[in-house]
């Protein structure tokens, strides 16, 4: 099957039954096979050819769903990005996608739109609730060119459907190319392991489509198995608001990440739960690890397990998960869903007993490698074989510990973050000679952002300086939240900075202490 037939499958099955609903809005299968059929058309109209990439600037609506499927329709590859980027990191990813078409948003066409002179690759702007200006074309206009009627594209299963950025450096982009055989499997590989069916209804907040769980195992999952999905609208809502659309929407599954269930876990233990939330029969975590204290704190507040699950990017989405008819084992992100295979290895490659420690292999549906990086590809697939960076380790009963990681990965509310990102920024000012950037502990977060920096000979640099230049030029989340300077840096022999050194003498205790 291919993500084509995966949607149409869903909307002649469920037709008008069940629908994707945003506030007032409500698509049913039906529309969505119509309206993303429409968007296909008109794509095609408008010159796309199959392998084409279609930027999609977007936040969680029905409109990044129809636009999602309609550029698979069309042949193209749909390349789902965060609508928080800055320009600097938009022109890095545009340089290395080189989209033929972009959708977006208000907000990000008024950073994109400067830009647009840059990249003759761009065949058409589409501005979702925007008028057609400025060379754009409204989203409701572009929809009006296409036809209804099925496109006569066929995708191969081993087709690239999706380019699917990484948390790796954004100004050093790294795309992550899935394949049409991967999405599909990895949709129905999560559906089975939540046993999902139509009676469900999928709670969407605060997990972005551009995610891998938000797409494939929230969205996707949700297709396959013909759930309503509930997308709450807007940014900022209370988790008060997330419980009450639960309780209103009879929600009977969410998946998210550990920082919005200790927003969660801290609602409940301030005021008392005052929602009827007997609805739900799944709540799922991943993106970062879930402490097993906030896990026991969710526990006592909810009367309920969170599923704690392990992916990546590299695997579509979640690999392992909890068994729904065993007990919750602490701490661990359960056994390999069917389908996967989960192996620890030594550094050599070689497969360790059960008990010990060693980087996480996968084996499964993974990607088919790096977009424009065979060198970054063959250095962590092999034969099918997927080298995740992670570190852990695997009891006798198949359940998987994460232990660490190898990469070197800030984890700020499941958004990965490379320190290369803001370390280059903060070094771009004049009056930096260098900069460290590692995370620190934080209590909800699990993670903030901290810099180091050291200024040169003469220079006066402020703090207020460094935020300015970051927010500038960073999503708002790269931003670091503790900046200290010093007069040099300390290094390791190899000559690389010891960071481990800073954090302990610099950032420690964290600046907001884990329980």
């Amino acid at each position: 099957m291919h993500l084509k037939s995966l949607l149409k499958n869903s909307a002649l099955r469920y037709g008008d039954r069940n629908a994707i609903q945003y506030g007032d809005r409500r698509l049913t299968y039906s529309d969505t096979e119509h309206k993303s059929n429409m968007f296909a058309g008109a794509l095609i109209k408008a010159g796309i050819i199959r392998e084409d990439r279609v930027a999609l600037f977007l936040s969680n609506s029905p409109d990044f769903v129809i636009s999602f499927f309609g550029s698979i329709k069309a042949g193209a590859v749909a390349v789902p990005l965060d609508q928080q980027y800055k320009a600097t990191e938009i022109r890095a990813i545009l340089n290395h996608a080189q989209p033929s078409v972009i959708v977006a948003e208000a907000s990000a066409l008024d950073v994109i739109r400067p830009l647009l002179p840059e990249f003759g690759c761009v065949k058409a702007v589409i501005g979702v609730s925007d008028e057609a200006c400025d060379g754009t074309i409204g989203f409701d206009a572009f929809l009006s060119g296409g036809s209804a009627e099925e496109t006569s594209f066929v995708p191969s299963p081993d087709d690239v459907a999706v380019l699917m950025y990484t948390s790796f450096a954004s100004l050093k982009p790294r795309g992550v190319m899935l394949t049409h055989d991967s999405f599909v499997k990895e949709a129905e590989m999560s559906a089975r392991g939540y046993r999902q069916t139509q009676q469900d209804v999928m709670m969407l907040f605060a997990l972005p489509m551009f995610h891998v769980f938000g797409l494939v195992s929230a969205v996707l999952g949700s297709v396959y198995s013909g759930s309503t999905i509930v997308v709450i609208p807007g940014t900022g809502l209370s988790i008060g608001s997330f419980m009450a659309a639960i309780e209103r929407e009879k929600g009977t599954m969410y998946l998210g990440v550990p920082f919005i269930y200790s927003l969660a876990v801290d609602l409940a233990e301030k005021g008392g739960l005052t929602y009827n939330l007997d609805s739900m029969r799944i709540w799922a975590s991943a993106g970062a690890p879930l402490s097993p204290s906030l896990a026991e704190r969710f526990r006592k507040g909810y009367g309920r397990e969170i599923l704690d699950c392990y992916g990546l990017t590299e695997a579509v989405s979640h690999v392992t998960c909890p068994d729904l008819d065993s007990p919750v084992v602490p701490g661990s992100a359960g056994r390999a869903l069917p389908g996967w295979k989960v192996k620890i290895t030594d550094d050599a490659g070689h497969e360790v007993p059960a008990g010990t420690a060693g980087e996480i292999l996968v084996e499964g549906p993974v990607m088919k490698g790096y977009y424009k990086d065979p060198t970054a590809t063959g250095q962590v697939l092999k034969n099918g074989r997927l080298r995740t960076g992670d570190l852990g380790r695997i009891d006798e009963s198949g359940n998987l510990y994460i232990t660490g990681r190898s990469k070197p990965t800030i984890i700020i509310k499941g958004q990965n973050i490379y320190p290369e990102d803001p370390e280059s920024v903060i070094a771009s000012h004049p009056g930096v000679k260098e900069a460290a950037v590692m995370g620190i502990g934080d209590r909800v977060r699990g993670e903030v952002i901290a810099a180091a920096v050291s200024v040169r000979e003469g220079c006066r640099v402020t703090e207020a300086e460094i935020r300015q230049l970051c927010g500038d030029n960073l999503a708002g989340y790269k931003v670091p939240r503790k900046i200290l300077f010093i007069d040099s840096l300390p290094r390791k022999k190899n000559g690389d900075i010891d960071k481990e050194t800073l954090r302990r003498e610099l950032f420690l205790p964290p600046v907001f202490p884990v329980p």
